[in-house]
């Protein structure tokens, strides 16, 4: 009788365990140990793709697999989750709480469990602040302040880029966003980009074991043709080149020099008897205006182009370092021009020029004036 109360006893104690338990230790088998984690980001920062579990292979003759385990909370039992012949495992989808590995042999027994690693949600970085970007020429670089990598610099590891197309008539920037790459500095150029094509873009950050923040509020830009250096010569001195055409219609090309006597040029290059250089509105339906009071430092500082109450046929005086934008009409549609005079002499000036081909876009470099 009392044989038969302990065996009893011992069945419950076992049945206790249940199938779920890690009961391996007493095999001998060498167990795993280093085993870390590493969650890959998904661009939804509440589900990652994966977690992937890495081990120190174990050199024992007698493992022949590891068996990896996991559960969703300190206070649950251990789930067995999948068994694998190699040092790591990906597990898809949203991670468990916490995850062990065994070592396991031919006959089926274990070795005692690896450490235990924690998916600490608390590792989770703050979003990036403010997104700010440069329309540049098939491309557009973009920019935002270091407080989520100074906020926890032992947490910080990177960041990551996505972008999606931008509907500039309703505002809305498209569901499907995909990912322009990552970084590890607070400044990212998205290139190869068409121009005249909107697209917003945002950005997250990314700790060490690959927990991903929120992203940055969406960001608009629109690439748009540019060019440095252009030589125009006062119609006075060279009629022949005095004359430019942001677009031109008939052959699509953009940043012509033509005669300044034609009549479909976007504007021309006028001296005046005290010698200053003047930029003078042409074809029918462009209009001019000066971009800001004090000079500009390259021509990316041209962004959103002003209120249309601001644009006239008058021509205005060609100033070095200052900037000025140009509405042209185009088969009916409006379209934005930058110009940036870098250098004016009495006989010339040289000109940097940017064209938003997207109609009636009025972003033409960094945005929010």
């Amino acid at each position: 009788m009392r044989r038969h109360a302990t065996l009893l006893a011992t069945a419950i104690a076992l049945a206790g365990c249940g199938s779920s338990d890690i009961t391996g230790g007493t095999s001998g088998l060498t167990p795993p140990s280093n085993l870390t984690y590493q969650l890959v980001p998904s661009g939804d920062p509440t589900t990652p793709e994966s977690i992937v579990l890495r081990w120190d292979p174990v050199d024992d003759a007698r493992v022949t697999n590891y068996v990896v385990y996991s559960r969703g909370s300190s206070g649950e039992q251990w789930s067995r989750r999948a068994e694998t012949t190699s040092a790591s495992f990906n597990d898809l989808g949203a991670p468990d709480y916490q995850y062990q590995v065994a070592s396991e042999s031919g006959d089926g027994s274990e070795s005692a469990p690896s450490n235990t690693v924690t998916v600490d949600e608390s590792n989770t970085l703050i979003a990036p602040g403010t997104l700010s970007s440069i329309s540049l020429d098939q491309a557009v670089w973009l920019t935002w302040p270091a407080d989520a990598r100074l906020d926890a610099p032992n947490l910080f590891d990177y960041y990551r880029v996505y972008s999606t197309p931008y509907d500039l008539d309703q505002n809305l920037c498209d569901v499907n966003w995909v990912l322009e790459g990552t970084t590890v500095s607070e400044d990212f150029l998205a290139s190869g980009l068409p121009n005249g094509q909107p697209r917003c873009f945002a950005v997250s950050a990314i700790s060490f074991d690959g927990h991903e923040s929120d992203w940055t509020t969406p960001r608009a830009d629109t690439p748009r043709p540019d060019a440095r250096n252009v030589l125009l010569f006062a119609s006075q001195v060279d009629v022949a080149t005095s004359g430019f055409s942001f677009y031109v219609p008939s052959s699509g090309a953009l940043g012509v020099v033509l005669p300044g006597n034609r009549s479909d040029i976007d504007f021309r290059v006028d001296r005046h008897g005290d010698g200053s250089i003047w930029l003078v509105p042409v074809r029918s339906g462009t209009v001019l205006a000066l971009y800001s009071s004090d000079p500009l430092t390259d021509l990316t500082s041209i962004d959103i182009a002003p209120p249309d109450d601001e644009f006239s046929t008058g021509a205005i005086e060609a100033v070095p370092g200052y900037g000025y934008v140009f509405r042209t009409l185009v088969a009916g549609q409006y379209h934005y021009a930058g110009l940036r005079v870098t250098n004016v002499s009495r006989d010339y000036i040289i000109v940097d020029w940017s064209y938003q081909r997207d109609p009636g876009n009025p972003e033409l470099s960094i945005g929010g004036r």
